[in-house]
């Protein structure tokens, strides 16, 4: 496995801004995503895994450390026992296209969704009332300090929304195993209508380049100190839909999509920074309106301080 240095990641994640990898690898076995991170103990380097970079920002300095992106594509099917198992490196679309194949459904509820299978299971993604830990059975886990490899169960992610316990960056995802319905022809059709009617959807009602998706996440119960009509509103694209920066407000070269008001684009030209200033904005004029300040849901990668608390 070949350690290099100085890598661009501009080019490698969604929102196509910021700096460069002090060291990058992509290991293509387990033993290879072990000696990277000996390669990082011995050096003692942050670390980052990096998948498809459709749910990050990373600093316009880049990230002083190495970052992993996991090339473990192989998916086995068990039609049998309704399990499919993905490496960390196999892409959403392509492990439910692969499913849909083997007339197997479920995985489709995430169709549209860029991403990895580590990415997806790191931060649980989510569409309407499907959350992918319902899916998961169990995975391979490898240990941040030791290099070993652990087979964990569902229950050990402590899934939550947008949260699971690879936030502690202790352990990363190797492969997960997900509980699948084999169904007959008729039924595996259906879901492939589906698949392609939910992505038509996404498409017509989200951009789907040049952003990170949802920057801000939803609020919790308790950080709203008021009701709408007798109830708590946690939508925080209610509050930036109320402000009225859907396709209007605008700081350098990056924008608030005119699709979605809690979705930021990035124009040519356009820099981490626009990205900050843009949120920083949005934060501020949502706190004078309502006095609440939206907290960021995209990942934030080689900052030493999160710029937007």
């Amino acid at each position: 496995m070949i350690i290099e240095q100085n890598i661009p990641l501009a080019d490698k994640n969604w929102f196509m801004t910021g700096g460069p990898a002090r060291y990058w690898c992509e290991p293509h076995t387990e033993q290879d995503f072990a000696e990277a991170l000996n390669f990082a103990r011995q050096h003692n380097l942050d670390i980052f895994v990096l998948g498809t970079g459709a749910n990050i920002l990373i600093s316009d300095a880049g990230f002083d450390g190495l970052v992993i992106r996991p090339v473990l594509t192989t998916i086995e099917v068990d039609g049998a026992a309704g399990l499919v198992t993905a490496g960390a490196g196999v892409s959403i679309p392509h492990l439910i296209d692969t499913c849909l194949a083997q007339q197997m459904i479920g995985l489709e509820e995430f169709s549209g969704i860029p991403g990895t299978v580590g990415g997806s299971v790191f931060i649980n993604i989510h569409y309407f009332q499907f959350l992918l830990g319902q899916f998961l059975h169990h995975a391979r886990v490898i240990d941040r300090t030791t290099g070993q490899i652990h087979d964990v169960d569902a229950a050990w992610f402590e899934f939550g929304y947008d949260h699971s316990k690879l936030f502690d960056r202790q352990y990363y995802l190797v492969n997960a195993t997900f509980k699948v319905t084999p169904v007959d022809t008729i039924k595996a059709s259906y879901a492939c209508g589906r698949r392609d009617e939910i992505i038509r959807h996404r498409r017509q009602r989200y951009p789907n380049s040049n952003t990170c998706g949802s920057f801000f996440r939803n609020f919790l119960p308790e950080e709203l100190p008021f009701e709408i009509n007798g109830k708590k509103m946690p939508f925080v694209a209610y509050y930036l839909d109320k402000i009225g920066v859907k396709g209007a407000l605008r700081v350098g070269n990056a924008v608030v999509s005119y699709q979605h008001a809690n979705m930021l684009v990035t124009q040519q030209g356009a820099t981490t920074n626009d990205v900050i200033e843009l949120a920083r904005t949005m934060q501020r004029m949502v706190h004078e309106q309502f006095g609440i300040v939206p907290h960021v849901e995209c990942q934030l990668v080689g900052f030493e301080k999160n710029p937007l608390e």
